[in-house]
Formats: C-alpha cells, structure tokens, sequence
C-alpha cells in the first residue's frame, strides 16, 4: 500500500491536539455527571498462547503481516501508521507501554522510578533510568535524548516536521538530575498525561536536527535501544527484517530474526497457507476458514460440505457429467471446461485447508471501537433534536450481536467515549442521551417540525436548527437544581435545552438522565444568553453547541459550498491516532490503499452526494411510505459505507441501521464508495450525513480525546478548522472539561471530569458508540506469547516456538 508523505520542503506547523484519536471513533462514552462509582465491567482478556521464557526455544524467525511497509520510522510525523507502531515498539524505548487492563506501566527494562515530586511551584517529574539502559552505539541513554526531543516536538520550531506536540508544549525545561542516569522535567502548568511523553523515545542524532528528523528516520535507524535492531528493509521483497540485539540488557530476544511482511488483506489466507508469514490479523471469514480446517483433520484434507463445489446437488452434478459425456460436442466441451476449472479450483482448496491446519485462531477484543457518526454540519442533522431521534432508534445491542456474537466474543454495546470496558475509569455513560425508544424518536422528530405530511406541504421561511427548545430552560433550570453544589458551580452558565418529550426521555433512565441534564445544558443556556443581547437576531446560537456551516452565526464566515476551496481544514492527528488510527480507519473501512490521514479541500465540483450550494435547486426524493417530511422535503440521510472487501461487516451494520431508522420515518441513500475516497472525500470532507467507522482507545483521554470532540473553529482562512472532530458536533464546555482533566494531577478527579465530558458527548449525539472491535489472529500454533493482545503492548522478546523442532526454517516447519 501506498502512503501519503510529509510534503517537502513547506513550513509545517501544527496546533497542539490535546486528546485521543478518534473520530471513529471518537473516544469510548464515559459515564454521567454522577459522582458514583465506576462499573466493574471486565474486558476480554488477551488470547497470545502464553508460555513461560523457559519453554520457549532460541532461534528461528518469525514473519509477521502488516498492511504495507511503513511510510516512515518517525512515529511522530503525520503519515506514521500501524507498522510504524509495531516495529518500533521492537526497536525503541517505550517508557509506560499499555498493560492488559489498558494502564500506563512503568517498563523497568529503561526506567528504575519515574514519579511528581514537586507539584508547587511548578510540576515536576523525575525519571530515574535502568543503569544498563543503552543505545545500539553503546552511548548510555540520558537527558541529552530527552533535550533533543523535546525541543523537537515542542512546536516552536517549523523547520521540524511533526504531526503533534501534545504534552511537549508544556515542559518549561529538562536538566541533568543528581547523576547522570536522573532526568529532570520541568512543566510550565500541570499536565496529568506526562506517562505519554518520551514513547517512543528516539536518539539525540535523530530528534537533533531538522534534517535527521524529517528524512534521516524516514527510511532507516542507525540507533535503536530495544531487543532487535533495524537489519534491513526491502522494498522489492516487501519485508522489513530485524535482528535480536546483541546489546541488549534485558530477557534475551528468543527469535534470532522477526520479519514483518506487507501483504494485503485479500492475500493473507493465501499467504498463510503457502508459509509466507506465521502471524496475521484476519477477517471472519479466514478465521472461518482455520476453524473449519482444524474440524477436518480426519478427512484427508478433504473439505466435508464447504468451499467450491460444495453447493452442487447431487443432481447437478449428474447433470453436469452427462452434458460433458453427451453427444453435442460444444456443450460437452463447456461441461468439460468447466469441470476442470471446478476439480483445479477444489485441489487448490483442499491443499490451503491441509496448510491451514497448523494456525490457531486468537481471538480477543481490539483496543478500539465503532461508531455511528452523525454530522451536525448541515442539513437535518445539524438539528440536535434529529440527531437525538436517530440515536434513540438504534438498538445498539442488535448491532452488537451483528458483529461479535457469530465470533463467539461478547455483544456488549459500548456506552463510553472515552475508555473500553476493563479499563479504569469505563462507565456507561449512555443514560445522558437515553435508552432506544421508538415513541420517544419520533416525538423528537416531530417536535422538530418533521411530520408524516410534511414532504407535500410547501416551503416555509423556517430557520434550521432546534431553537423551539428553547421553551425548556426553567424546567431544566429547576432540575440542574438537584445536583451537587459543586457541579452547580461548575455549570452555573448551562441550562437543559429539552423539550417537553426529551425531558420525558430523561426520565427512562432515571438516574443516569438526572446526572445527563446538566450534561446536556450547554446550548440552551448560551441561546438564551444570545437572546437576551438580541432578540431580533433570527441567527441566536448557543456557543456551548456551535451548529458548524451556520451562515447567520455572528462573527462566524459563511459556510463553503460545493466546490469551493478551503471548505475545511483538518490537523494532523493526535498521539495516538498517528500511531494507530491509520491501521485502524483502514481495516474498518475508512481508509483505503492511499493511508490518507488528512484533508483540506472537498473535491472540486463536489463529492458525490453532497448538499447544493445555496440556492441550487435539486429534485426531492420521492415521499417513501410512512416517511417523514417538512417543507415539502422528505427527511432522508446520507448513509455513506466503504465498498471494499475487507468491509462487509461495516455494511451489514449500515443495512441494519437504515431498517431501524425507517421505522422511525427517517429514509437513507446508501452510497457505497471505493476505500481510497471513503475517508478523504466524504469523512474528513464533510460530505456525509451518517458513516460508520473506528477509533482506537486510549491511556490518556484527556490527551488523546480532545482534538476528536474539540468544538470547530473558523480559521482566518474561512476554512474550518475540525481537527479529528469529523461530526462537527461540538461545545464550549466539553472542550473545557478536557482542558481541566489534562491539567488535573489528582487521577480520580481527572476521570470524574472525563466522566462529565463523556455525558455531554453523549447528550450531543454526534458520535453513537456501537461496539468494540473484535480481533481476530491467525498464529501458527507452535508460536507462544504472540496473538491477540487486546490492550497490552507486546513483548517482543518472549514471542518464539514452544520446541526446538518448531524452531527450524520455515520451509521446516511447513513440511
């Protein structure tokens, strides 16, 4: 696959990105405003065959499938992907990899302390580093390294190509400790995610200069400090090769050499069947495949009642001999052909199920999960009201089911933003926005205007948006009233925007809708704020939900139309989006063989699909049965889905998700489209009104979650500026709490404000999370302490055969 690189030679500043990946994902919900506990909601646990060191042999190598070979070996430039995170995680320092819980962990391989010991005057870290801990070179690891990269990732100078600084930005200085081996961090305010800093962590000769860092790691890295090192990468062969690192001071490497092979996902059952790797992430249907395979075993290889030709009645079949066996020559001929074309296509079946029977299917659930999103650009989704009703339609455990119950893992709908269950802190966070309730959907569709004769009544001079909830604010008022006094405070300027039915939809989850009124308050506050400044003005918004695209905002530049330049600007993404999310958006969909992680422009003259420019007429679809209307037009969704193979899943889920949402009245145009353009051209572009794809979890919310839920902002430029915010759903209020929580030292006060964010997001309704993502690993059987790793960080230098035997060639191993 092919990546889009860091242009050349062009100033490249970045803004910092304060949260998660995202978008898809967009963080996993938290819980309520609620100061209760959290659930003890267990994830699924890893699946890596675990094996003790001791009965793992040394030697032999192991190859491992990755999407491509990776654009650079700079993890922190923009078109850093999932092999740029694989292999260095071999090659490099990671100073507080992810543990199976999906905590930070102190790695004592580099690390012997890393603790705040001054919060006053200014925060303070102190890492104390392994006395053994050394570069490739043979240069002890020290604070020179840390210098070097924080002055490249901090944002002041242009002349380094980086996708983010977050966290960087904020260290006022670093200085030598008591020794040498003490590093001294200084930050200029508190940062509570300084775990994230300084992983991966690279040598001063790359972070040291411009040139080193944009081009220099691109391609090779001459000094590395992990169990391998970089031995070579071949771009014909498709294969980067590492070797066990003979400076090594931790548990020696147990393979001699791991090679990581690009191979795409429609070659991999081929790849596996042949020898070509021992490890790769499948789909259901290769996973299908081994299964069934390893069900065969007594048969000779030979497939019982699957693959070609399994279809055929006994019937066919007969019919089929006697035509190649008949008396006219041209039919038996066809007969005869395709005959041989089936017998070939079964032989070469039955010989990759033989082969196939040597991998084990691992399987657990991703750090990572699937969203509904829903953008509140335009159109009718930029009514919040409408955004609600088609949330309260889905029946998210349906959806759940669709995906992770035929794969035997649990279907669970997710209910945070912000963490995954099993990690600290998770929280299902869903009762803010309220339960599916068909009743209640449509009593916020009507209440938005949306009615069953709508589509046939003419146009009237109606503004867009949910400004009849404004009724709501002295009831909610009243009920904001019962919270603690604290979080009174802290929302003084928010009121519920509800109307009569969302306030009756609050009261379905009791407790959970309580904490979520407060959660939800933002806008109506700010419009009766904007009211009272102007009651003449027809444009009164709130500023706590910024309605992106609204050309009567005051202030705000008028909305970009189809084809025209700069209609939106997205940044570069955030940790750990850069890291994993390009792996992520291309498996579920989203992003194709170009690995875009960026967009600046819709395409000229429109992506197919998107809304008119003002003023342009376009023909209404015609009125379905039962569907709702307003002004004359029928409501109907942009339902864009990746059309690719690797997606069929994503599409079953957009199949299920348009029947749920016609019981409501709401129609949907699925458009299916190549995966090289799904992202580029219709998510990060904004021509879109519903899509589905993922982001992946995170340590750091606080950090990682901001860019993804920021509220966009116009730039100087007229674009917009979204960040990884592709819903353009947005408030004032959630960027704040972000903001606190990434300040906030104290960890359970930091998750409470996580918690408050997490409902708000919910009661927003721009991004639904569905499910966390299965994953799904084919592992030669013979191979320990490698599979599915769920939250954990592999260690590299545990993976190996469990034998001796296993641990020849691996032409050896396949006879």
């Amino acid at each position: 696959m092919s990546h889009v690189g860091v242009p050349r030679g062009t100033v490249r500043k970045r803004r910092s990105l304060a949260l998660l990946t995202t978008g898809v994902l967009t963080i996993p919900v938290l819980a309520g405003c609620s100061s209760g506990g959290e659930e003890t909601a267990r994830g699924v646990p890893q699946d890596i065959a675990p094996a003790a060191r001791e009965t793992v042999a040394d030697g032999s190598t192991a190859t491992w499938a990755v999407d491509a070979l990776p654009a650079t070996f700079n993890a922190f430039q923009a078109d850093a992907d999932s092999a740029t995170t694989r292999i260095t995680g071999a090659l490099l320092p990671t100073l507080f990899p992810m543990d199976r819980t999906g905590q930070p962990k102190l790695n004592p391989d580099y690390l012997e302390s890393a603790k705040v010991i001054e919060r006053e005057p200014r925060q303070v870290v102190l890492y104390k580093l392994n006395q053994q801990a050394v570069w490739s070179d043979g240069r002890e690891i020290g604070a020179p390294d840390f210098v070097a990269q924080w002055r490249a990732l901090r944002g002041k100078d242009s002349a380094f190509w980086t996708a983010r600084n977050s966290g960087y930005e904020r260290i006022e200085k670093i200085e030598r400790g008591a020794d040498d081996l003490q590093v001294r961090v200084t930050f200029s305010k508190p940062y509570a995610d300084w775990r994230s800093l300084f992983s991966p962590l690279y040598p001063k000769e790359i972070t040291g200069s411009p040139d080193a860092f944009n081009d220099g790691a691109r391609t090779a890295l001459k000094t590395t400090a992990g169990p391998f090192v970089l031995k070579s990468m071949s771009k014909s062969e498709g294969t980067v090769t590492l070797a066990r690192n003979p400076r090594w001071w931790g548990d020696k490497a147990k393979l001699d050499t791991l090679v990581f092979r690009a191979v795409a996902a429609k070659d991999r059952t081929q790849a596996l069947s042949d020898g070509t790797v021992d490890i790769a992430d499948i789909d259901a249907a290769t996973a299908d495949r081994i299964t069934l395979a390893r069900r065969d075993r007594g048969s000779n290889g030979q497939p019982l009642n699957h693959g070609p030709g399994s279809e055929i009645t006994p019937a066919q079949a007969l019919r089929s001999w006697a035509q190649a066996h008949g008396s006219d020559e041209d039919a038996a001929e066809i007969a005869q052909a395709a005959r041989e074309k089936n017998r070939k296509a079964v032989v070469a079946y039955a010989t990759e199920q033989k082969a196939l029977r040597d991998f084990a299917v691992r399987k657990s659930l991703e750090p990572a999960y699937t969203q509904l999103a829903l953008n509140g650009e335009s159109g009718p989704l930029a009514d919040d009201r409408v955004r609600r009703a088609v949330a309260r339609a889905l029946d998210r455990q349906e959806l759940a089911q669709t995906v992770l119950g035929p794969l035997g893992l649990p279907a669970k709908p997710l209910g945070s933003h912000l963490a995954l269950a099993g990690q600290p802190g998770y929280k299902d966070g869903s009762g803010a926005l309220g339960e599916q309730n068909t009743k209640e959907a449509q009593a916020l569709l009507a209440d938005a205007g949306w009615t069953r004769g709508g589509a046939a009544e003419p146009p009237k001079d109606t503004k867009a948006g949910s400004e009849a909830e404004k009724k709501g604010g002295k009831d909610d008022e009243a009920e904001a009233e019962k919270k603690t006094a604290g979080e009174a405070e802290e929302d003084k300027d928010a009121k519920s925007e509800k109307t009569e039915k969302t306030e009756k939809t609050e009261k379905d989850g009791k407790k959970a809708e309580e904490d979520s009124t407060e959660d939800s308050a933002d806008s109506a506050a700010e419009r009766k704020k904007a009211d009272q400044d102007s009651e003449d003005s027809a444009a009164s918004r709130d500023e706590g939900l910024y309605i992106v695209g609204d050309d009567n905002k005051p202030g705000a530049p008028a909305p970009a139309t189809v084809g025209s330049a700069s209609a939106v600007h997205v940044l570069a993404p955030a940790r750990t989006a850069a890291a994993q999310g390009t792996v992520l958006l291309r498996q579920a969909g989203v992003l194709g063989e170009g690995g875009a992680v960026a967009a600046t422009d819709k395409q000229p003259g429109g992506a197919a699909g998107a809304y008119a420019p003002v003023g342009t007429a376009a023909p209404a679809p015609a009125a379905a049965k039962g569907q709702l209307g307003k002004d004359g037009k029928t409501l109907t969704l942009r339902f864009v889905l990746p059309s690719g193979p690797g997606s069929q899943s994503l599409r079953s889920v957009g199949d299920k998700i348009a029947a749920m949402l016609e019981k409501i009245g709401v129609g949907t145009e699925i458009t299916k489209v190549p995966d090289e353009s799904y992202f580029k051209d219709h998510i990060a572009s904004g021509a879109y009104d519903l899509a589905l794809y993922s982001w992946p979890a995170t340590a750091y919310p606080a950090t990682d979650g901001r860019p993804i839920y920021a509220k966009p902002e116009p730039a100087t430029d007229g674009s917009l500026l979204v960040e990884q915010n592709y819903t353009r759903v947005g408030t004032d209020h959630i960027d704040q709490l972000f903001d606190k929580a990434a300040g906030e030292l104290d960890e359970k006060a930091a998750r409470e404000l996580m918690k408050q964010a997490d409902a708000r997001i919910w009661a927003a309704a721009g991004s639904i999370p569905l499910f966390q993502r299965p994953q799904l690993v084919a592992v030669d059987k013979k191979l320990a302490n490698v599979g599915a790793f769920g939250f954990a960080a592999p260690r590299y230098q545990d993976i190996g055969f469990k034998t001796r035997q296993a641990a020849g060639s691996p032409a050896d191993r396949k006879k």
